[in-house]
């Protein structure tokens, strides 16, 4: 069994260990204060290629496939930045997946390649004010009218709202279907019938947002798949992005280990450095170890989907679980060590990084719907034992 990452991985988490430090840690703070707008990041991410990741190849991506391994790995160093920058990765994945999942040629060729440049941005429009964990109860309806869909609801947490070019819609095509009357579609954003109803400035502006389509026409040409197709598409898509989620958090889990090593060795208290206090020793080792299996478990989650596993929705399920709820262990030790300092904006990075740590056990599925995913796979006989 081989733990260790290739080399195609190991350069390509130099380079976003390379961009996150040169591109995003000098301006962090000109981008929580605005004076920077997040559009910039977004740009010189694009410019760096680091949007390739969530296209195939065939259409200007980085694999032949879309690799969730190298997006964890870029998520990883990213989030050691800026939540934004690991955020924004995802949000466009979670927009272009749907689309190399389901989508005819003609929609690949039109979208993926300048998703992959970072010239068109995206939105993942799921969740609405009574449908969060519960997908089915979604309330937005597309009426097949000729050769027209006529869209209407409401989404929350719209990602990259403020930002998107296009959006992908999830819709009821046939109401008293449940979920197999879910479709998907993909809507321009400058469609009359959309609008941006108010961004819902969580951690920073532009990520989430709300959005409404009132008689918003799309054609028929629009739809990912076919009609009933949407849970299929946003399962698919969740199943790719989820484990990143957990390499998202590692990255930061990470940052505040360091910031606390390096915290602890150089604060004294009573006339010795914390980290020669026993109390301060036994953080920093339970701290490291829950990161050590936390990193574990999502880069097997990542082989798991790109090599096909038939557990992967297990796996990812248990990595993005036990992953985000280690981190914000991680993070609440790391700001106990550095004391009142670590709830002090701006001269240490502890009081930012308890903020982006809380949203990660929601989205893409709460810490309790992923609880729920795995006793069920268990019930159903599949085994976290290794098969030999």
């Amino acid at each position: 069994m081989d733990f260790e990452l290739n080399n195609r991985d190991k350069e390509l988490k130099k380079q976003m260990r390379e961009f996150t430090e040169k591109e995003i840690l000098p301006k962090v703070s000109d981008y929580e204060s605005g004076k920077i707008s997040l559009r910039d990041l977004t740009d010189s991410m694009g410019w760096a290629g680091i949007f390739r990741l969530v296209v195939p190849q065939k259409y200007g991506g980085y694999d032949e496939q879309v690799s969730c391994m190298a997006l964890c790995l870029a998520r990883e160093e990213l989030a050691k930045g800026y939540y934004f920058a690991a955020a924004t990765i995802a949000t466009q994945g979670l927009g272009a997946v749907p689309i190399s999942v389901l989508g005819s040629e003609a929609q690949k060729k039109e979208y993926l390649p300048e998703l992959a440049s970072g010239e068109l941005k995206i939105s993942f429009c799921l969740t609405e004010e009574e449908a969060g964990s519960d997908v089915s109860n979604i309330q937005t309806t597309a009426v097949r009218v000729g050769d027209e869909y006529v869209i209407n609801g409401t989404k929350r947490f719209a990602s990259n709202a403020g930002l998107s070019d296009a959006c992908v819609v999830f819709a009821k095509t046939d109401p008293d279907q449940g979920i197999k009357g879910l479709s998907a579609f993909l809507v321009d954003v400058k469609n009359p019938g959309v609008k941006l109803k108010r961004n819902l400035p969580i951690l920073c502006k532009d990520v989430l947002g709300e959005y409404s389509f009132n008689d918003c026409r799309v054609s028929k040409s629009n739809l990912l798949g076919e009609e009933g197709q949407g849970f299929l598409v946003a399962m698919k898509t969740l199943d790719v992005m989820r484990p990143t989620v957990g390499g998202h958090v590692i990255g930061l889990a990470q940052a505040a280990l360091d910031a606390a090593l390096e915290y602890s060795q150089r604060r004294t208290q009573f006339g010795t450095p914390l980290a020669d206090m026993q109390a301060t020793q036994m953080k920093l080792a339970e701290m490291a170890a829950e990161l050590s299996a936390a990193r574990l478990l999502v880069y097997q989650a990542a082989i798991a989907k790109d090599t096909g596993d038939e557990k992967l929705t297990l796996k990812s399920s248990i990595a993005k679980l036990y992953a985000t709820e280690a981190a914000q262990r991680i993070v609440d030790q790391a700001l106990q060590i550095h004391g009142g300092n670590g709830v002090l904006a701006g001269d240490f990075p502890l009081e930012r990084y308890y903020r982006e740590v809380r949203a990660p056990r929601i989205y893409e599925g709460t810490s309790e719907i992923q609880k729920i995913v795995i006793a069920r796979r268990l019930l159903k006989g599949q085994s976290i034992d290794f098969d030999l």
